[in-house]
């Protein structure tokens, strides 16, 4: 453990656990479940704020509401540059995409407007200069 890590308590971690499941949880409703008043609870937000434990807070969107019913999974060979990971988070259809070790050089998780979107990324990943992809489609999330 790190000294950072080390000095997280448990209230904290109990804090980082439900702000996990639902960020927007009022104070009051925060402190009753991890046993502390709504201000203390609060000010252990901002303090894990200011030292950068809590990134930021974001929005979990259901991808089949908008249209997007395939996800799948792409291993890309690509000489990726700064462009390119531009590019990547510009497009809508990209969850969530890392470079990586080992033989692919990015993962790219897509949640497409069925095969027909899927075919068009992978396209479009092509004219980007991937020379070799491998897709895997997801058939039901774990987590």
């Amino acid at each position: 453990m790190t000294a950072e890590s080390e000095a997280l308590d448990t209230k904290d971690r109990e804090i980082l656990s439900v702000l996990k499941d639902d960020a927007r949880i009022p104070w009051q409703m925060l402190g009753e479940r991890v046993g502390l008043s709504a201000n203390a609870a609060a000010d252990r937000v901002r303090r894990l704020l200011r030292r950068k434990v809590i990134a930021r807070f974001t929005v979990s969107v259901d991808q089949r509401r908008l249209g997007r019913s395939l996800s799948a999974i792409i291993d890309a060979r690509i000489a990726t540059t700064p462009k390119f990971d531009d590019a990547l988070r510009k497009r809508d259809d990209v969850v969530w995409a890392a470079h990586v070790t080992g033989v692919p050089d990015v993962k790219i998780l897509v949640a497409c407007e069925g095969t027909e979107g899927l075919d068009q990324f992978l396209q479009w990943l092509h004219k980007q200069g991937a020379t070799d992809t491998r897709t895997d489609v997801v058939l039901r999330p774990i987590v």
